[in-house]
């Protein structure tokens, strides 16, 4: 679906046109010591002393020219300082005049994503960037890989990925490293994880509710589990959201492809960890079978919990994965969901909402997050709202009226499933970008991908 060619390669003194990077601070000294033809070239193109603008610059031969480009410290490029370039330059290979571009490379990569699954791209013909840095380029490739995998499976209609085919896709990338995937589907899952059946039912034939599970790696490993919503489309249920709702609900299994394509890190790089991978996998649709507003769910943990509201279904389908993955007692547990429109409220779309019940992982947390590029901001598990769970009838309720604190008391429901002790983490992520920015297109977007990934790195891999 996406146009990932390999867009970085080890440089072996191949052809390739020169990208000068000009510091911001520097850029009138620079261009002060440059011939007079240069000089106008520069002067046409309006290259002038602001980070990004970019110049083509004539050879001595006609058919010579490199590119000029304004960076604020070209020893020391953000992820995405170089994303600008792929797009204003023709198909070919590219070398720094400076030397290697460090973590510029991500960017380069993702730059030339391309989601060709309903037309056809314009351009698909690869910038190719040359680098010194072998691992560099294998890491930068390997994240790239993994976002274009969140994108992909965002942008898919829900037409084209339902409950059926992400279990195809958990599958296939399983297969591909000698993982185990099961999957529990339908009426299957009545007695066992009735939230995921409950919130699912109403689907129909074809499009039944499924708890995706891959477990993949040594068992005497520490054991780390990755869980995500895979709600495939959500109408709202019969509290049904208005049409400008659902409009991009197709993204709503957004968590469960941040889990996948993390899991497909951790498998191409032999992280040596026990691998459990959850997805309750469903559509959250209206017919004669939906699940009722004031209907009592029974859950995996014992818990009976009270719906308020059938719109707050990703919490109830994480409920029962939570508790699944919890049993076999993880070292390491991360879930990741596209739960509130609270967290998006009060954080946008670039800031995962993040909790957590231990300081050290929130902590680790955000640091992996500054390192990477790829920012987290904490969120409070505050205990005082936990009361604003408590149901009449049930021992809790799904969705608290009045809605304040929306995204606090989401991650307070979904404590209740975990098992005390269990290190645990929950990043409320919106997982679609709303404008196109270098290096990041409009749509389905990865947002803490990478910092978990560093993370996951600086705790398990061997040094």
């Amino acid at each position: 679906m996406s146009a990932m060619t390999p867009t970085i390669t080890a440089d072996r003194g191949q052809d390739a046109r020169t990208i000068h990077l000009i510091p911001l601070a520097a850029f009138d000294a620079w261009l002060g010591q440059q011939p007079p033809r240069i000089r106008a070239a520069a002067t046409a193109q309006r290259l002038v002393a602001k980070a990004g603008k970019t110049a083509t610059l004539p050879g001595e031969r006609p058919d010579e020219w490199s590119v000029a480009t304004v960076v604020a410290d070209p020893a020391n490029l953000s992820s995405w300082e170089l994303a600008h370039l792929p797009a204003q330059l023709p198909a070919g290979s590219y070398r720094l005049a400076s030397g290697a571009p460090g973590a510029a490379k991500l960017g380069w990569a993702t730059a030339q994503y391309r989601f060709t699954r309903y037309r056809k791209g314009d351009d698909d013909a690869p910038r190719v960037l040359l680098s010194n840095e072998p691992a560099r380029i294998d890491e930068a490739l390997r994240q790239a890989a993994a976002t274009a995998r969140v994108r992909d499976l965002v942008n898919t209609a829900a037409a084209d990925l339902g409950p059926a085919e992400l279990a195809i896709a958990v599958r296939t990338i399983g297969d591909a490293h000698g993982a185990t995937v099961t999957v529990t589907t339908g009426r299957d899952l009545e007695t066992g994880y009735p939230m995921i059946h409950a919130v699912g039912k109403a689907a129909g034939k074809g499009r039944e509710p499924r708890l995706i599970e891959l477990v993949w790696g040594n068992p005497a490993h520490p054991r780390v589990a990755l869980v995500g919503k895979g709600v495939c489309f959500d109408s709202g249920g019969l509290d049904i959201k208005p049409s400008s709702g659902m409009r991009l609900m197709k993204k709503d299994m957004g968590g469960a492809a941040h889990a996948l394509a993390l899991a497909g890190l951790v498998m191409e790089t032999h992280l040596p960890v026990r691998l459990h991978l959850l997805i309750p996998a469903v559509e959250n649709s209206v017919s004669a079978d939906s699940f009722r507003p004031g209907d009592v769910l029974t859950t995996r943990k014992g818990l009976t919990v009270e719906n308020t509201n059938t719109d707050a279904e990703g919490r109830l389908v994480l409920g029962d994965a939570l508790t699944r993955a919890c049993e076999d007692h993880p070292d390491l547990l991360i879930d990741f969901a596209t739960l509130t429109g609270a967290a998006r409220v009060a954080l946008g779309p670039d800031l995962p909402a993040t909790f957590a019940n231990d300081d050290t992982l929130a902590a680790d947390l955000l640091a992996a997050g500054t390192a990477e590029e790829d920012p987290l901001w904490r969120m409070p598990l505050w205990d005082g709202y936990d009361d604003l769970l408590k149901s009449d009838i049930a021992d809790i309720v799904n969705a608290p009226d009045g809605g304040m604190a929306g995204a606090v008391t989401a991650a307070l429901f979904l404590r209740r499933f975990v098992t005390p002790g269990t290190a645990w983490a929950h990043l409320d992520t919106f997982a679609w970008r709303t404008a196109a920015k270098p290096g990041r297109a409009k749509g389905g977007e990865a947002y803490g991908l990478r910092a978990t990934w560093r993370l996951l790195k600086d705790r398990y891999a061997k040094p």
